[in-house]
Order: structure tokens, then C-alpha cells, then sequence
């Protein structure tokens, strides 16, 4: 009798979280039990982040001090800033945002301490210093000073600050706030299911948010945005759109920044980033991604019935915003590591070792002959 193997775990349910769901009954994707698109609507990042590690949104006193810790943390070390310095400067970011949480777990003195209110400082500590890390190679590869955060700023003021030298308008920092709520939580992804089998060993939460940082690089995970923005860049024009999608369908390819595993009448998170991309496309007078998106989308529905993921909207706003392309999924990460450390305390709060079996297909028992027989 054959075995039943689940390929990449398809269907099969492996713990139980109380962080987040796709709640089928609302088709929404919820964060302890809010929906997100009620959260970005009501929320600033700074207490969805607050929900997230939590469990509970915070009240005005508690949203005070979590962002008075926040901002406390953002300096980075000379030894870590000397280390960006010395990257290649065509390194991609997101080996630079593994390598700099890498060397956050270097220098922090509770690395080894797993108990949980440790766990939360370094949680602190990761969350406020990986966009100074990453904004500072953003930076120094364009020959660049590096800008120092101002602690007067929110988390979303502060990396445009860092990045570009100021802050745009408050409709651009809300939709830069929504779309990090928006990627802040999603269950049992490949990256989050990548840092609980790393913590299910008892190893420190640094090494299990690099392990994280590694896995969102994937194209069929996290750099689906950049994908997305490199899809738009060949297209050109809106007049080459509808040609160039199907040609790309005629041939088979792979269309970046559509389907999901999860959503079953597509990703409910979209028409919030797609509503953020439009005013952000109006804000900067520039309507061209906006007929390119639309057309894509068009066809995909009507001749392959697959909708959007949230990395469709969300590629072109930040090219919009003046962020390169390489520097989608380092957002990404700025905003998720709220979500792996929450998954990893509760890893660590109930765990058990993450340890699946597999059917073997290699050779029957064989003897070994000696070099001159072989």
C-alpha cells in the first residue's frame, strides 16, 4: 500500500496558533482575531505590531511605552554599521537583512536566554535596529551618508527619513503603514513554519528570524513583489499589456503576484493595498502601472480564474514610493518580523521538536565493494 505523501505539507495540520487565520465564514485574513483590513483602517503599524506580540491591542499607556522601547532600540552598533559598510554594494538586500540579524545575535548578551519576557527585549531590540540596518545599506551602495533615526518619528516616517532623507505625505506614510500590517502575519507560511522548526530545536530567536529572512527571499514566497515590479518594467506600456499576458499564458509561464494557497475566492487583502496603490499612484501623478495592473488582472481572471495576492498591489506602490525593486521584500521583513517572533515564543511556549518522516525512494540495502572492484 502506498503511503500518502503531502507534498509541501499541503492540508496537513501541524500545531495549533492562536496569532492568525483566514477565517472562512468573513474570507479575511485576521490577526488575533481582528480582521486586517479593519485593523489597517483603524490602526497605526506601531499597535497592530503591539496586537501581534501581545495578544490584545494596546490602550494609549501601552501603545505609549511600546513605541518609547521601539524607538530607544533603533541604534545600531559601529561594528554592525562598519559591516554594511564593507558589503558589496550589488549584494541583495535581503542577504544583508539575514546577515545583519546574524550579527544582532552576535552581540546581544541574552541571545542564549530563551525565557519569554528575554525573548520579548530581543524582540524589541530586532524589530527597531533591522530597518536602521537595511536603511543604511540602502544607502551606502548609492555612495551615500548614512542618516541616523530620529526618535520623534513613527516606525514608517523613520524609514523613509532614513532612506531618502525625508518624509513624504501622510497619505504615502498610511499606505506605507498599511502595507506593513498587511504583511505583518500570515500563519503557517514557508518562512514562519521555517522559524518554528528552527525554534522547535531550542535555538535562539535570532538565528530563527535569519532562518525566516532566508526563506522569504524565494520568488514563490516573499520576493513575489519584486517579481511583480520586474513583470511591469518588460511590459513597458499599457498598450503592450494585454499582448504581453497573453503571450505570457500562451507559453506557460509563471505570472508572479497571483494565486494563493490559502484564499479560495482570492486574497482578501488586496482590495486594501489595491485601494492604497491607486491614491498613491494619484498623489505622484502617474497613472501607468495603475491600466498595466488593471489589464493584467483582467485577463488572468477571465482565461485562468486566478486573483491577485497581496504582492501584486503592493510591488508597484513601493516602486511608486521610490523604493528600487530589491528593497520590496526588506519591507517585508521589517513589517513580518512581528509575526515570526510572536510564532516563535509560541513555538517556544508549547514546543515540540519538528521532526517529519519521510517515504524513501532510493536504492535497496546494497554492499560496499572495494575501490578497485567498483
Amino acid at each position: 500500500m502506498s503511503e500518502d505523501i503531502k507534498k509541501g505539507l499541503m492540508g496537513v495540520t501541524v500545531d495549533e496558533t492562536s496569532i492568525s487565520k483566514v477565517m472562512p465564514e468573513i474570507n479575511s485574513l485576521t490577526y488575533r482575531g481582528y480582521a486586517a483590513q479593519d485593523l489597517c483602517a483603524n490602526c497605526k503599524f506601531e499597535e497592530v505590531a503591539y496586537l501581534i506580540l501581545n495578544g490584545e491591542l494596546p490602550n494609549k499607556k501601552q501603545l505609549k511605552e511600546f513605541e518609547k522601547q521601539e524607538k530607544k532600540e533603533r541604534t545600531i552598533s559601529k561594528a554592525l554599521v562598519e559591516a554594511i559598510k564593507k558589503i558589496p554594494k550589488k549584494a541583495h538586500p535581503m542577504d544583508v537583512a539575514r546577515t545583519a540579524v546574524s550579527i544582532m545575535g552576535l552581540e546581544d548578551k541574552e541571545t542564549r536566554d530563551n525565557s519569554p519576557k528575554a525573548n520579548m527585549r530581543k524582540v524589541m531590540r530586532i524589530f527597531a535596529k533591522t530597518p536602521v540596518a537595511l536603511a543604511a545599506f540602502y544607502r551606502t551602495r548609492k555612495g551615500k551618508k548614512i542618516i541616523l533615526p530620529k526618535k520623534k518619528l513613527s516606525f514608517s516616517e523613520n524609514f523613509f527619513h532614513m532612506c531618502f532623507g525625508k518624509v513624504p505625505n501622510k497619505d504615502i506614510v498610511k499606505a506605507f503603514d498599511v502595507s506593513l500590517i498587511l504583511y505583518a502575519e500570515h500563519s503557517f507560511n514557508v518562512s514562519t513554519f521555517t522559524a518554528r522548526t528552527i525554534t522547535s530545536s531550542l535555538s535562539d530567536i535570532h538565528g530563527a528570524i535569519t532562518g525566516a529572512i532566508a526563506s522569504l527571499k524565494g520568488p514563490l514566497h516573499g520576493g513575489a513583489n519584486e517579481e511583480v515590479m520586474h513583470m511591469m518594467n518588460k511590459i513597458k506600456k499599457p498598450e503592450n499589456a494585454f499582448k504581453w499576458i497573453n503571450k505570457a499564458l500562451d507559453n506557460k509561464d509563471v505570472v508572479m503576484g497571483f494565486g494563493h494557497r490559502v484564499y479560495k475566492s482570492g486574497d482578501s487583502r488586496v482590495p486594501t493595498m489595491r485601494e492604497y496603490f491607486g491614491k498613491v499612484a494619484k498623489i505622484k501623478k502617474d497613472k501607468k502601472f495603475e491600466k498595466i495592473y488593471d489589464i493584467v488582472e483582467k485577463v488572468m481572471i477571465e482565461r485562468k480564474d486566478i486573483h491577485p495576492n497581496v504582492d501584486y498591489p503592493t510591488g508597484p506602490t513601493y516602486h511608486l514610493m521610490g523604493f528600487d525593486t530589491d528593497f520590496f521584500t526588506p519591507i517585508f521583513v521589517i513589517s513580518r518580523i512581528t509575526g515570526w517572533s510572536a510564532h516563535i515564543m509560541e513555538q517556544h511556549a508549547a514546543n515540540k521538536l519538528i521532526r517529519p518522516l519521510a517515504s524513501y525512494r532510493g536504492s535497496k540495502h546494497r554492499k560496499v565493494l572495494q575501490l578497485n572492484q567498483r
